[in-house]
């Protein structure tokens, strides 16, 4: 097997006008003067190259500004590893990793591959002491990962599929016209959860609503969902739910309109690479999403969605990247150290504020404790500006719910290091 590798070795200058991260307007609480490698692990290729090509350009370009600007005075340095979204390849991706020194990797397209990552990690960790890794997870959301499989080397900073689905299923409970769902997920560990929390969420809050039909299909594989489409119009349902991302919602929402589909679609990711897109102007008023931000935050947020795009020519989505680089640097000024085990245990119960307000990563399971949203695909407007892929339409947030409403409990046992390393 063969891996694509990338080094970007960020600069530290930035222009005097350039946007300053949210919590980090003081000078640096302690200078470090340390380079902190982090390895990204995630696709660069294949259907879901897209979604991991705008992940290295939303790593790259926070990486410049925390790089200008963090409490620790610390420099970091991203190295790319192209895992082609398979657990074996991101495993030969963590072996290079290592061989370079790296301490702290990141990776966020896929459950299946984080779940052999944090395996993996903790093998590691356990046979070479003082060589410890951390895996800071920013978008991979299987629940499990921070109950039955928690990991005292593992960080989510993403939602997770249950917190969304409470989210989202306690907007649905008020939607008197949602009257049979139809669940359509990816089959692997993430589509799955949707389907049973959709289900679990579904008869506590709304008893009356009909599950009219249930289909998994395989991960990035197929091309023409209009079979799919088929089936859910001769079940007469009136709402799809899906946690499907990247190429697998796009090419459903494209099969839909294709297909004459006027249901709605409440997802998880409709904001991501390509969805925009092929949504259009047919979209408007039937897709929703649930997120832990959007596309009209204001401040702050705005003003980097805008950079970016100008830089990039590309959309900004994936907010979590500015909750692992903040993580990362008070954690480090914390901690006085870039050791991942003196880090692992200044990262538990810290809280800070983020682009969407106040969040703490929780001790008990290192799960991240945040606001979530509702939002509703509609035209652009002077309220809510920002025009999604250059389609003139947007994404509109409906209800915003804080974290003590998103949040969901954790059968977490942790099993710690004794003390933090010398």
């Amino acid at each position: 097997m063969t891996l694509t590798r990338k080094t970007f070795v960020l600069g530290m200058a930035l222009a005097a006008s350039a946007a300053m991260p949210l919590a980090h307007a003081a000078p640096p609480a302690v200078n470090l003067k340390e380079t902190v490698k982090i390895a990204w692990i995630d696709p660069q290729t294949g259907l879901m190259g897209p979604v991991g090509n705008n992940f290295i350009k939303t790593f790259q370009f926070f990486a410049e500004k925390f790089n200008a600007s963090n409490p620790a005075g610390v420099k970091f340095e991203l190295i790319y590893l192209d895992n082609k979204l398979s657990p074996a390849e991101s495993l030969n991706a963590l072996k290079a990793a290592l061989d370079q020194g790296v301490h702290y990797i990141a990776q966020g397209a896929g459950s299946s591959v984080a779940g052999a990552l944090i395996d993996a990690v903790n093998k590691h960790n356990e046979r070479n002491p003082g060589k410890e890794v951390l895996f800071l997870n920013y978008a991979a959301v299987d629940p499990d990962f921070t109950n039955s499989k928690c990991s005292f080397w593992h960080f989510r900073l993403d939602a997770d599929t249950s917190m969304k689905m409470e989210a989202m299923t306690t907007f649905m409970k008020d939607q008197k016209d949602i009257q049979k769902v139809y669940l359509l997920n990816q089959n692997y560990a993430h589509g799955q959860q949707v389907a049973r929390f959709a289900k679990e969420n579904l008869a506590r809050k709304r008893p009356d609503i009909q599950i009219v039909g249930e289909d998994l299909h395989p991960l990035a594989q197929v091309r023409d969902f209009a079979p799919y489409i088929a089936k859910i119009k001769a079940s007469g349902a009136d709402t799809v739910i899906t946690g499907n991302w990247a190429s697998d919602l796009s090419l459903l929402v494209k099969a839909a309109n294709e297909g004459g589909y006027n249901g709605k679609f409440y997802t998880y990711y409709a904001g991501f690479v390509g969805v925009p897109t092929a949504l259009g102007a047919t979209g408007a008023g039937r897709v929703y999403q649930v997120a832990y931000g959007h596309y009209n935050m204001g401040g702050q947020m705005n003003a980097w969605m805008k950079e970016f795009n100008q830089k990039f020519n590309d959309d900004f989505t994936t907010g979590a990247v500015v909750h692992l680089y903040t993580l990362l640097g008070e954690a480090m000024a914390k901690a006085k150290s870039t050791d991942p085990v003196k880090v692992a245990f200044a990262m538990e119960g810290l809280k800070f504020k983020s682009f969407n307000g106040d969040v703490e990563m929780r001790k008990s399971d290192h799960q991240l404790q945040q606001p979530l949203y509702m939002m509703v695909w509609q035209k652009a407007d002077a309220k809510y500006p920002y025009s999604a892929e250059k389609t003139g339409m947007t994404m509109v947030p409906l209800k915003e719910y804080p974290p003590y409403v998103s949040s969901t409990p954790t059968s977490c046992q942790m099993k710690r290091p004794g003390a933090a390393s010398g």
